[in-house]
């Protein structure tokens, strides 16, 4: 038998796709069919619940950040609550009569509530004294020349710093070391 006698052979998906009826092939077409709706409908669910994790995240960070600029303008009450009760020594105020006491107990009762819903709405005090300066939350006002600290710590706070999440509202004034000589 030579080559030419031989029919050549059909390959085996043509052969199995020639054996297969139109309505196994329909069967096989909606089966691939329903498999592709299957995937796009995971893919859909998924974005949806990616949607819908974002939309929270955004929700949250609108509501922290919202009352920002009001939270700003109230750091001046924080401020002066806090030099008001500096201002008196503890001499002064041990030899208080009753109605100043009562005025200084009233001051001081202000300043915690104030510093309280500060921190109920997530606003905080930023650290200064003894931590490494960070230009994103301290301004520095002036340099300290010491041997006792290495260059860069804040060694004074001049004035409070606040932070609302992780946003600065205010830097702290600080004066931070620098090397002797």
């Amino acid at each position: 038998m030579n080559a030419e006698d031989q029919t050549p052979e059909m390959p085996e998906t043509e052969a199995q796709a020639a054996a297969i009826d139109p309505r196994e092939a329909e069967i096989v077409s909606l089966k691939e069919e329903v498999a592709a709706s299957k995937d796009r409908l995971l893919r859909l669910a998924a974005e949806m619940e990616n949607l819908r994790k974002r939309t929270d995240r955004e929700k949250a960070e609108a509501t922290l950040y919202a009352a920002t600029n009001f939270a700003r303008d109230l750091l001046s009450v924080a401020d002066n609550l806090g030099r008001a009760l500096q201002a008196l020594p503890q001499e002064e105020r041990d030899g208080a009569g009753e109605v100043e006491k009562n005025l200084i107990i009233g001051v001081e009762a202000t300043e915690r509530d104030l510093l309280n819903i500060f921190q109920r709405h997530g606003i905080k005090r930023i650290l200064t004294v003894g931590q490494k300066f960070d230009p994103n939350y301290h301004q520095a006002i002036y340099e300290v020349p010491t041997s006792e600290k290495p260059p860069g710590i804040v060694m004074q706070e001049m004035q409070a710093g606040y932070a609302v999440g992780d946003r600065c509202l205010r830097p702290a004034m600080v004066g931070v070391s620098k090397a002797e000589g």
